[in-house]
């Protein structure tokens, strides 16, 4: 072998088509899979260009390097010959003859068509004397181009053991050179995307895909051909080398479980646990014939909706007619003639095996996926590696990314799902805040207003009413309506207090108070009918604020007032101090009748009261919200109304700043 070729681009991803379903990770045997930003790339230093990629991905987004238009060019310039794998009869069944098949390819201009098993009889022969000379040495079949790259690459210690004995497609091709001259060009013709890279001594290489599509493009069907036969030298048992097992028959090897020393594995996990096995001494005395493939029969170049036992039996098909029809003494004549023509190939490793992360580097990747024990290692194969280990070091080299995980990502939706939930409801009860502080402070606006207009006229009238009544006396009949008239106005005076005291206009004088002393002193100042207790509990260290005492006073005297009018003379309220390092918390609770969902958002508005008419100004509330809101806190309510869950009770909760700032 002269070199590999270049291939940089043998296989590669179309990003637009790429579904992140890491199928291909699943299937690429090297690993040569890059997932970067949910695209899965494919590393072309360690593919080994088995197609598997190409084989398995649904949306097309893996495809192989197309060379039409480089076999247009020579054969427009040049005298080609092509070479065609022996399992074509699993691919173009539908032309009945192969003699038709031959025919169609002669067509596209080349001069001479051949088939590659009579390589594969050369090949056959060569590796039954080389297992008969062994002397104790054990091989492996090196006839798949994808098998002798895997063990170059990643098992290099026993690149050794790779036969020194070309592939079928390589020998075919020294076999024509040798009878028509080195001038002549040659192209191969088969199932394998590997073959593609595999020798410098074939000038190009077409799938039967490709063929497929250059037969559409020049328009030649089977019913435009004249049917003949393929160019001398003509394969013989050869024929079924594609299948599994098909190197040993050929070669008339036993390969007899008992008596015989030879394990043939066929497929991305069986060779891959045979090569582990034979470098690690664990298969003693025994060569390994391998395909990377599940035979060439179901090679990544064929067309995708062919079945492996119906493709195997048209090969085996073939070849038994194939027997019956052949001339072998002029079979033996080429056969003989070529048996000086040297086959021999030396495999040198390559070594690109990464280095592989320290323990402490694989623990750390794992403990990001959230696993912590063995018991969190699932080993589902979602990612596309069989153990979470294993994506734990894919993850280390670079290869990988934690969310390629499945139950890692599900945990870390489930958690984006509830945050966003949770924001969602913060966002919605700021929203109805920011509502509920507008309207407020609209209605400030506009009672403070109205208090101010008020004032003046409701000072002369309440002045005048008084005067008029000490100078009434005790018999005038009119003293009882004057009486009424002060009663009235020093009700009106109260209501332009509070719509003053909900307006805040008044300043906030801050100091450092004993919010106890608070709490005692606002419901002193409340009058409790005998059947309703109080209880007064202290849950904080701190009882210190810097708030205005006074207004403090007003808002605990007005929150107990407000439950006491809603118990009917009856029940229990808890007043509760607590709080932290930076806010005081002052909470009044009831056992009264609740307050009905519908209502609780209307409860802080001026005028606003649930008492009859003449029993309260619907202020207390308003000028509650009014002094939190003047000292930056926050004031909320939660009630049951529902007696059929037990006790309906009323809790309203204020939050304070201990500090001005």
């Amino acid at each position: 072998m002269k070199g590999e070729k270049d291939n940089k681009k043998l296989v590669y991803t179309r990003k637009e088509l790429c579904r992140t379903c890491y199928t291909c990770v699943r299937e690429c045997p090297a690993k040569a899979i890059r997932i970067e930003s949910g695209q899965a790339e494919v590393i072309h230093e360690r593919c080994i260009g088995c197609g598997n990629c190409t084989s398995v991905c649904s949306q097309g987004a893996k495809v192989f390097m197309r060379t039409t238009d480089v076999v247009y060019d020579l054969l427009a310039e040049e005298d080609t010959a092509a070479i065609v794998a022996p399992s074509f009869p699993a691919e173009f069944n539908d032309f009945f003859d192969h003699r038709t098949f031959v025919s169609m390819i002669r067509a596209l201009g080349f001069k001479y068509v051949s088939e590659v098993s009579f390589g594969a009889d050369l090949v056959a022969d060569r590796y039954n004397k080389l297992l008969k000379e062994a002397n104790g040495n054990y091989y492996i079949s090196s006839d798949c181009p994808s098998i002798t790259k895997y063990i170059r690459y990643y098992h290099p210690n026993i690149t050794k053991n790779l036969a020194p004995v070309v592939s079928p497609m390589v020998a075919m091709a020294r076999t024509m050179r040798e009878l028509h001259g080195d001038d002549l060009k040659i192209v191969f013709i088969g199932p394998c995307v590997a073959k593609k890279d595999e020798s410098e001594e074939i000038d190009e290489v077409l799938t039967f895909t490709e063929l497929r599509d250059m037969f559409s493009e020049k328009n030649i069907k089977p019913a435009s051909v004249e049917p003949g036969e393929f160019d001398p030298p003509l394969g013989a048992k050869g024929a079924i080398f594609p299948v599994a097992r098909g190197l040993l028959q050929t070669a008339g090897i036993n390969d007899d479980a008992v008596s015989g020393n030879i394990i043939a594995a066929e497929g991305r996990i069986l060779f891959q646990e045979a090569i582990r096995e034979f470098e690690e001494g664990l298969v003693h005395d025994q060569h390994l014939e391998l395909l990377c493939c599940k035979g060439c029969v179901m090679g990544p170049g064929m067309s995708d909706d062919g079945k492996y036992y119906n493709r195997r039996a048209l090969v085996s098909r073939y070849a038994r007619k194939k027997l019956e029809e052949i001339n072998h003494e002029e079979w033996q004549e080429y056969f003989d003639k070529m048996d000086s023509l040297d086959l021999s190939v030396t495999h040198k490793p390559d070594d690109r095996r990464l280095k592989s992360p320290e323990s402490i580097e694989i623990e750390n990747v794992l403990r990001q996926m959230g696993k912590y024990s063995v018991k969190d290692h699932l080993n589902c194969g979602a990612c596309g590696y069989e153990t979470c280990i294993e994506h734990a070091v894919a993850i280390s080299k670079g290869l990988a990314e934690t969310e390629m995980c499945l139950p890692y990502t599900i945990e870390q939706l489930h958690n984006s799902v509830n945050d966003l939930a949770l924001s969602n409801e913060k966002l919605s009860s700021m929203k109805q805040a920011l509502r509920q502080s507008e309207k407020l402070a609209h209605m400030g606006q506009l009672s403070a207003g109205i208090a101010h207009e008020l004032n003046n006229p409701l000072g002369v009238v309440i002045m005048y009413s008084n005067i008029l009544l000490e100078e009434c006396g005790e018999d005038d009949p009119l003293r009882e309506d004057l009486n009424l008239i002060v009663d009235q106005a020093g009700r009106c005076k109260t209501i332009v207090s509070g719509l003053l005291n909900f307006a805040r206009k008044n300043q906030v004088n801050r100091d450092y108070t004993d919010l106890n002393m608070v709490v005692k002193q606002g419901i002193e100042s409340v009058i409790v009918p005998a059947g309703i207790t109080v209880e007064v509990k202290e849950n904080s260290p701190d009882t210190s604020a810097m708030v205005d005492s006074e207004q403090m006073t007003q808002l605990v005297s007005n929150l107990v007032k407000n439950s006491v009018d809603a118990m009917g003379g009856k029940g229990r309220i808890v007043v509760e101090l607590s709080g932290d390092n930076d806010n005081a918390i002052i909470s009044v609770w009831d056992n009264g009748p609740g307050i009905p969902k519908e209502k609780r958002d209307k409860i802080f508005e001026p005028f606003y009261t649930t008492k009859g008419t003449g029993e309260g100004t619907g202020l207390g509330l308003a000028t509650a919200y009014g002094i939190v809101k003047m000292h930056k806190g926050k004031i909320n309510v939660q009630s049951d109304d529902d007696s059929s869950n037990g006790e309906t009770w009323t809790e309203f909760t204020v939050k304070i700043p201990r500090n001005s700032e």
